[in-house]
């Protein structure tokens, strides 16, 4: 099913920016041109359904032990500026 988007596109310094009216996704790219295209495969990434799959044993570990490691890291100090007071 095709569906049919409106966008804007406007100059932030050298780069053009594309958002889509309709969703609230927006891309970027060297050029007008360049900027639409990258909003057009963000928009399919956006609607693309789901697809499952099964981990393998080493992506699994991989994952528990990331999140391990965040889990019992360490706070950090660090010093609060006025502004943040």
């Amino acid at each position: 099913m095709k569906r049919t988007f409106t966008a804007t596109v406007w100059q932030e310094g050298n780069w053009f920016v594309a958002q889509c009216l309709e969703v609230d996704i927006a891309s970027q790219g060297r050029t007008e041109a360049e900027a639409l295209e990258n909003l057009r495969e963000a928009l399919e990434l956006h609607f693309e359904p789901p697809q499952a799959r099964r981990l393998t044993e080493a992506e699994a570990l991989e994952n528990l032990r990331e999140a391990l490691e965040l889990h019992f890291e360490p706070p950090q100090a660090r010093r609060l500026g006025d502004a943040e007071l």
